[in-house]
């Protein structure tokens, strides 16, 4: 059995030799952003927050923002920061802000929250020799409208348009785990994946049907299936803005070929890509 996961899949795309260093020769990736130390620090926070709400008591905004704050500290390295103009202070407030404009569009988070971090798994193929691994950041049932929400957090610095989200593979793979999870008597449960961007103070939504699930379990196994037939030489290294961000840079071909400076062969790619 192989168990893939979305950021598996996504690396894979994003750049095929990042994939190889990670997955197959398995280098670990040592160095870590200051984008997902904060990205973390947020999910932490509203997880704490989520779980206290459940248990019957409404931390204050103070509470929140301690709770942050302490584990921004604990947690903290020597991140990378590849954006200049930033600080990791500035880093810091970006996510003090997220939680302060979450808490007040939010308050009291009484929201039917079934579970926190819920680990998934898909199976892509009937014979469950392929199946995907996820982790909800918040499940809720929705008595209002009786359905199923799966919420994501993100903090990143772009909003997608409806498209994008229409066409999104992670949730859309996981609304088929809680689908299957709470399926009884052929009742076709509805399952509605939102997403809070931050940075935007946003909420966007979207749905599929049936059919759109299905082929989205096609077209994620054809995916994998093409990855394994991949001989090792195919895995080769895609330039791009991605690349600063990527702890292998130095050891990639592209950008230290030798031991000394960028390879040129990728000079052009490189200026399509910016």
């Amino acid at each position: 059995m192989t168990i893939y996961s979305h950021s598996r899949l996504s690396t894979f795309e994003q750049c095929r030799l990042r994939y190889k260093f990670r997955y197959i020769d398995h280098i670990p990736e040592k160095e870590k952003t200051i984008e997902a130390h904060l990205g973390s620090m947020v999910h932490a926070a509203l997880e704490w927050l989520y779980t206290e709400a459940k248990e019957g008591r409404l931390p204050t905004l103070d509470e929140v923002m301690l709770y942050y704050s302490r584990n921004w500290l604990s947690n903290y390295k020597d991140f990378i920061i590849v954006k200049k103009d930033m600080t990791d202070k500035d880093y810091f407030n970006k996510g003090v802000q997220f939680l302060i404009d979450y808490y007040n569009s939010y308050k009291p988070f009484q929201e039917n929250t079934l579970a926190l971090e819920k680990e998934v798994f898909i199976n892509l193929d009937e014979d469950g020799n392929y199946k995907l691994k996820g982790f909800i950041d918040r499940l809720c049932y929705n008595l209002e409208t009786q359905e199923y929400e799966i919420h994501d957090y993100k903090t990143s610095n772009t909003l997608p348009d409806q498209d994008k989200l229409d066409g999104d593979r992670q949730l859309a793979l996981y609304s088929i785990a809680v689908r299957e999870m709470f399926s009884d008597a052929g009742n076709e449960k509805k399952v509605r994946l939102i997403w809070h961007y931050l940075n935007f103070n946003r909420r966007m939504e979207s749905q599929r049907s049936e059919e759109q699930l299905k082929q989205l379990k096609q077209e994620t196994l054809d995916l994998i299936r093409t990855i394994e037939s991949l001989n090792l030489g195919e895995f080769t290294p895609t330039v791009s803005a991605l690349c600063d961000w990527c702890s292998y840079k130095q050891i990639c071909p592209a950008w230290n070929p030798g031991g000394s400076g960028r390879n040129p062969r990728f000079e052009k790619q490189m200026k399509l890509e910016f």
